[in-house]
């Protein structure tokens, strides 16, 4: 069996026995497809891979000016990789294990204060007609629920909050489901956006659109796409004053959990309502709230001022 067809055999048991995600078997393939033609072009192949081949591809990333965090990314699929392969019979080692992955120092994403956000958002609202009601509730969600820019475009319409309720039920990350509160404003953008949402539905070309809160006119699967998010929030940035490059759908989740740290919300809260499944994914944003709290001491504090 060549490496295309032990990949595939891979990403097909990783979807029907472990429910993963699309994106990330989109993310298995590339990461293994990019080590499969490293090692094609050293003369050998994939599933032949001594662990010597392994640090060599390994050494060929940094060399290629990736981060750690990406190294780190693929070392883990071809862990797994090469496991599985050793659970089907295919190969009596794995050559994987005793490499040990890069250095890993704690990411600390940027993230504008609440007023920056604000403007933000009503910079994407005030686009013309009911662009606008579909842009306020798209960032409305981001910011005011911390949903993944992938679980909002895929959210469908039958998950939205019934009359008077304020809390919905999200598959998230690897089908975990989890309880998402909606603040007052998100509540008011969802409802101004839905008769928006009818006129639209009538010039979609895919009936699969029906399914979507935030449905696309042209897309193939009926739904707005991340990237087209991620171009309002430009957009959005740039009427503003802020810089595009800062802002993305997924700052807007890191200003939802850094947010709630530093108004008060304990860890495990902040953990649930992102749906991390490990609270080491959450304790990030410890270090986000504690270096604004260092900031604001040292540039407010009586004394602090005194002292420069």
């Amino acid at each position: 069996m060549n490496d295309a067809a032990r990949i595939e055999a891979f990403l097909e048991m990783m979807s029907a026995e472990r429910g993963a995600a699309v994106n990330t078997l989109s993310a298995y393939s590339k990461d293994l497809e990019d080590a499969a033609r490293f090692m094609a072009a050293a003369g050998g192949s994939l599933v032949g891979s001594k662990p010597e081949d392994i640090s060599a591809y390994l050494a060929a990333l940094a060399q290629r000016g990736l981060s750690s965090r990406t190294t780190a990314r693929r070392l883990s699929a071809l862990k797994q990789f090469f496991r599985f392969d050793m659970s089907e019979g295919l190969r009596a080692d794995d050559p994987t294990t005793d490499i040990g992955g890069p250095k890993l120092t704690p990411g600390l994403p940027r993230v504008f204060d609440a007023d920056a956000i604000a403007r933000l958002i009503e910079a994407a609202a005030a686009a013309p007609g009911s662009s606008g009601l579909r842009n306020r509730a798209l960032l409305e969600l981001l910011y005011g629920a911390g949903l993944r820019v992938s679980e909002l475009v895929g959210m469908p319409l039958l998950a939205t909050p019934k009359s008077g309720a304020s809390a919905m039920m999200m598959k998230g990350k690897g089908g975990r489901e989890r309880l998402v509160v909606l603040s007052r404003p998100a509540l008011a953008a969802i409802e101004a956006w839905l008769p928006a949402r009818e006129v639209l539905l009538k010039k979609a070309q895919s009936p699969k659109a029906a399914r979507y809160l935030f449905p696309s006119a042209t897309a193939a699967d009926g739904k707005l796409t991340r990237r087209r998010v991620g171009q309002i929030i430009d957009a959005a940035a740039l009427a503003c004053g802020l810089d595009p490059d800062a802002v993305s759908p997924h700052m807007l989740r890191h200003a939802f959990a850094t947010h709630l740290m530093e108004g008060g919300a304990d860890l495990r809260t902040v953990q649930s309502l992102l749906g991390h499944a490990d609270i080491a994914t959450t304790q990030i944003y410890t270090h986000v709230a504690q270096g604004r709290l260092k900031a604001l001491v040292e540039t407010k504090h009586p004394l602090a001022k005194k002292k420069s």
